[in-house]
């Protein structure tokens, strides 16, 4: 096939005195004997999306390198030192266990010192959500955490988070991204000061931890139950020792831990995909909790913001909980919790995304609890917390994807505080003579049957792209009218911000940022919503639906038509 001028030009550029050997060399065998890969690598620059920069590593614009990093950072350092004139600007840096982690986050550091920045480095693999609590409690004014994740073994990634440790918001992200568009490899200055780089250890972690107990809301019921057999797996990533440590400071007493697991290893070598929303990469840890007689599983990704969990049913058998139901149950404690102790004077609130299950919604009604919608992306939910801060105070939030927090002392999600908050969840269940199971089964009694499911269609590479911009642009400008034979009536279009209500045939704003998203609100109630990811190939499809139903033993029927009704929309929307 024939490379575009222009990308064989950019890769031109990378065979310049100003890279390395071994780089110029691999670009070097792309031109002249690779080009698909030579286009992938290419065809554009890495952009921040929901996740900040990510990419597959290796060579190139599009490629995770300390090329990349160092351009993302030298532009970052540039935009901190124009808006901070005259300040000693601060940043913290973390890194979490995959290949080239330590590296790039040493490469960061380099850069910000050399810049007159002072960088405050971990001196090893750290949690997500320690870096963010690291900037707000080292008044910092940005911060830098190496990770992509749960994404697969070949990607990394780079967060960027300004200075009330949330990842960045507009205009900041726009602004970095400009900034690092307008440096050129030659520009980065690699050669870093020492003196401007101070190391974090272990004495900083004391400090999070005793924040996150500080959330603690049934002491008493840990007490009791402090025998609860609990099986935990970093999955080969950071939160080895901060999770386990956290839950033994609270008081549970039977931690076991998944021991090929906590070996920190970018290769990931015991799962197809360190993700705790993959039902495979729980697999060890379920075994380990089935052979030692445990109550309660729990996954976090590389970078311990995320968390997946197992727990028995009724016929003491164990099930996954889905990133909804964990949200759920979570909502459900923090909420009651919060009442009994009588602290809900109405100036309290959650936070959801507009893909998360519209269960967490009829809670906070139920509870007369302020909550908001927003945007797929933690730092959405963050930017919430911001805004309210010092006027009414954040309980606790999350998202379909295993994200959670509690707390305004951190700003991204948190599977050290929600590790720590799903034990005690149950514990306190213990307390009632009930497993999560059967909490989750009270719930539903409460508010009804809420059934969610995600599809995930991958197109990879510059043509996948395309294809997934097509898929939207179809979707978007001749949207289907009925699905599975319920009419749509109405339409919310979050890139041109306009909500057509079919019913009346009226339209109005969305108080949210432009994003890519479609959502289709049907006449059964049914939510369908639609949005390329922003830190993978792939383009998602998330439906919620609702059954109502009268007695516990009517459930299982209520279960069986919402997954029936799940299915027949896959089906008519052509993803089966």
């Amino acid at each position: 096939m024939a490379v575009d001028a222009q990308i064989l030009e950019r890769a031109k550029e990378w065979l310049g005195t100003n890279f390395d050997d071994e780089t110029k060399r691999q670009v070097k065998n792309m031109i002249e004997n690779d080009e698909k890969e030579l286009v992938e690598s290419f065809y554009k620059s890495l952009e921040f999306g929901t996740g900040g920069l990510r990419g597959i590593m290796g060579v190139g614009t599009n490629r995770m390198n300390i090329y990349t990093v160092g351009m993302a950072t030298q532009g970052l350092a540039n935009y901190l030192n124009k808006t901070y004139p005259g300040q000693q600007i601060k940043v913290a840096i973390a890194h979490d266990s995959r290949n080239n982690s330590q590296l790039f986050a040493k490469t960061v550091a380099d850069i910000f010192s050399a810049n007159g920045i002072k960088a405050y480095l971990f001196e090893s693999l750290r949690p997500v959500p320690v870096l963010s609590f690291a900037v707000r409690q080292l008044g910092c004014n940005s911060g830098v955490m190496i990770t992509a994740s749960h994404n697969p073994k070949e990607y990394n990634g780079y967060k960027a988070y300004w200075n009330d440790g949330a990842q960045v918001v507009p205009p900041h992200d726009i602004n970095i991204v400009k900034e690092a568009a307008a440096v050129k490899v030659s520009d980065i200055k690699f050669k870093g000061n020492p003196d401007l780089i101070e190391m974090l250890g272990e004495d900083f972690d004391q400090i999070y931890l005793d924040k996150v107990k500080s959330l603690t809301l049934s002491q008493e019921d840990i007490t009791k139950h402090k025998d609860i057999k609990i099986v935990y797996t970093p999955i080969h990533g950071s939160g080895v020792r901060l999770v386990p440590e956290i839950l033994r400071q609270k008081g549970f007493e039977n931690i076991i831990t998944v021991p090929e697991q906590c070996i920190p290893d970018g290769n990931f070598p015991t799962v197809k995909s360190p993700n705790p929303e993959n039902a495979e990469a729980l697999t060890l840890a379920i075994k380990l909790a089935q052979e030692k007689g445990a109550d309660l599983v729990m996954a976090s990704d590389p970078d311990a913001d995320r968390v997946g969990i197992a727990v028995r049913n009724n016929q003491n058998e164990f099930v996954l909980m889905n990133g909804n139901q964990t949200a759920a149950i979570l909502t459900y404690y923090l909420l009651t919790k919060w009442k009994e102790n009588g602290k809900l004077d109405g100036k309290q609130y959650i936070v959801k995304t507009i893909v998360t299950t519209e269960l967490l919604k009829a809670m906070a009604d139920k509870f007369n609890v302020k909550y908001y919608d927003v945007l797929t992306g933690f730092k959405y939910i963050a930017e919430i917390i911001r805004e309210n801060e010092g006027k009414t105070t954040f309980i606790g939030g999350g998202e379909e994807s295993y994200g959670y927090l509690a707390g305004e002392f951190v700003r991204d999600k948190d599977a050290v505080i929600a590790c720590s908050l799903i034990a005690e969840a149950a514990a306190w269940a213990a307390g009632k003579g009930k497993t999560m199971y059967q909490l989750l089964t009270d719930i539903y009694l409460q508010y009804g049957y809420y059934q969610e499911a995600l599809v995930n269609v991958v197109k990879e590479g510059k043509s996948g792209a395309e294809e997934i911009q097509k898929m939207m642009d179809d979707y978007r400008n001749d949207p289907p009218m009925i699905i599975n034979g319920s009419s749509v009536v109405m339409i919310k279009d979050y890139l041109t911000q306009k909500c057509t209500n079919f019913e009346d045939n009226s339209e109005s704003s969305i108080d949210l940022p432009k994003s890519n998203v479609l959502q289709f609100f049907l006449e059964d109630g049914t939510k369908i919503s639609i949005r390329p990811s922003g830190t993978e190939p792939k383009i998602k499809f998330y439906f919620g639906v609702k059954e109502g139903f009268r007695g516990a033993e009517a459930l299982d029927n209520a279960k069986k038509a919402a997954l029936d009704k799940i299915e027949a929309i896959k089906k008519d929307m052509k993803l089966v």
